[in-house]
């Protein structure tokens, strides 16, 4: 075992990797959100990140593996940020710990739809999804699902059924 880690616990290392509140909510945006430029991560977090703290995440998420950084093709000072295989195996820890958080905190409807349609469509769900993110992020093709709706965009479509109904 390293000395840099307090221990070989599987959640302590994991806790190392994407322990502060601010890593997980990143990789929240760009699974949840397709959010994979600086200044969408910076303006549409619905928790008000600081612009030095996402860069040092982005930086750390890099170094770790999660997300990948590449040059993005439409502008020359613009990075494109795209979720690894590894940051893609996170979403089943997002989806339990929104159960949790479901079940537990005052969650809004609006917030909590994704959370209550990723409970419902379980594993199998999730694995759909994870195949979708692996196209978009990955340019890899994985498995067809027999939806012809994506779950990423039933997702944003129950999202602004429930805004809508509450507004």
């Amino acid at each position: 075992m390293s000395d840099a880690h307090r221990s070989g616990c599987p959640i302590n290392l994991t806790l190392e990797v994407v322990g502060d509140k601010w890593s997980l909510l990143i990789v929240r945006d760009m699974i949840f959100g397709n959010r994979r430029h600086f200044r969408a991560l910076l303006t549409k977090s619905e928790e008000g990140i600081a612009s030095n703290i996402l860069a040092d995440r982005l930086k750390r998420l890099t170094e770790q593996g999660i997300i990948s950084r590449a040059d993005d093709p439409s502008h020359a000072q613009k990075g494109i940020y795209s979720l690894t295989e590894q940051g893609i195996d996170l979403l089943p820890v997002l989806a339990q710990m929104s159960v949790w958080g479901r079940k537990y905190l005052p969650v809004t409807d609006e917030l909590g739809i994704r959370a209550q349609l990723l409970e419902e469509g379980g594993p199998k769900l999730w694995r759909e999804f994870m195949d979708e993110l692996c196209e978009t992020h990955l340019g890899v093709k994985r498995r067809r699902s027999k939806s012809r709706v994506s779950v990423a965009e039933r997702l944003q479509a129950a999202y602004q059924a429930v805004v809508a109904k509450s507004g």
